[in-house]
């Protein structure tokens, strides 16, 4: 050991012993998971009083592990950690707002099935079923619209929804399959 070096030696013996100690101060304070990091950058600030004596360093050690346990916290609060969401931990497994692939396939191939049978229906009583359910007009408005009577609006629109239904049940859509 060279004279020169006791200093050196003295902080370098200091830190090694004490350690553990302000790794277990910083477990119990802050949980397992920062302890080691804490610790590290208590050490890294100690190294400015490494000239300090032995006895001094203790309480300073200490006094700079807190300072970095609030330095964090104010920088965690600025930055909004706590807000934080992860997108590779919490996102996973949660329900997508998405119908899923089979599903949307299936819908747009019943839609098709249905515009199909839509464009199969006589003109009269597909032009009377579209006015009433894309155009939301009533019986009476379509009989005026048309000029026929409600009774023959309420006989195209019955037609029409006994053809649709055989249509797409044909076409092996079913409405008791779909909840």
């Amino acid at each position: 050991m060279a004279p020169g070096n006791d200093g050196d030696d003295g902080f370098d013996r200091f830190l090694r012993e004490h350690r553990g100690l302000l790794v277990s101060f910083l477990s119990r304070r802050i949980g397992d998971d920062d302890a080691q990091d804490i610790a590290q950058e208590t050490m890294v600030r100690l190294m400015r009083y490494r000239a300090q004596p032995p006895e001094q360093l203790r309480p300073l050690m200490y006094r700079i592990a807190i300072n970095v346990i609030h330095d964090r916290g104010r920088r965690d609060t600025t930055r909004q950690v706590f807000a934080h969401v992860s997108l590779d931990q919490d996102f996973i497994g949660l329900a997508s707002l998405e119908p899923a692939h089979e599903q949307r396939i299936e819908h747009e191939q019943a839609l098709a099935l249905v515009r199909a049978a839509i464009l199969q229906l006589p003109e009269r009583c597909r032009q009377v079923y579209l006015l009433n359910r894309i155009e939301g007009m009533s019986y009476t408005q379509i009989a005026q619209h048309c000029g026929i009577s409600v009774k023959a609006v309420e006989k195209h629109i019955g037609k029409a929804l006994a053809m649709l239904r055989a249509r797409l049940k044909q076409g092996g859509v079913d409405r008791e399959d779909r909840s």
